[in-house]
């Protein structure tokens, strides 16, 4: 079904402290700018805004997002899964992305990630 010229996704879900939004745009800035440089196709970091929807599941509760954190939802697209690999390969051997002085910013071990095979796109 997937076919090498169909674009692929690489999309996170994460929770962030609200008083370090700043210090995350900063990261996050930094990531998106070597991640392009390298090949991505699209970059975006998006904070919650409308996330306790009655009647649904929402991001807060899927993210065991608490008080005063909030959601980020953010996805990578590339020309497809091969340039994915080759461009993620690149960006992690980028010194750049040396995120020192950022470890306080976000948890890693309650950000979800996975890549994705595009279904439709117009």
């Amino acid at each position: 079904m997937t076919q090498s010229n169909e674009q692929y996704v690489d999309g996170f879900l994460l929770v962030v402290p609200s008083d370090k939004i700043e210090a995350y745009r900063a990261m996050a800035t930094r990531a998106a700018e070597v991640w392009k440089e390298h090949g991505a196709l699209d970059y975006r970091e998006c904070v919650g805004d409308q996330l306790d929807n009655e009647g649904h599941v929402n991001f807060r509760g899927l993210s065991g997002a608490g008080e005063g954190e909030t959601v980020v939802f953010a996805w990578i697209v590339y020309a497809n899964r091969a340039e994915r690999d080759r461009v993620n390969t690149a960006v992690m051997a980028d010194p750049r992305l040396n995120c020192e002085g950022y470890e306080n910013v976000f948890d890693l071990k309650r950000m979800a990630w996975g890549g994705f095979k595009t279904l439709v796109q117009l």
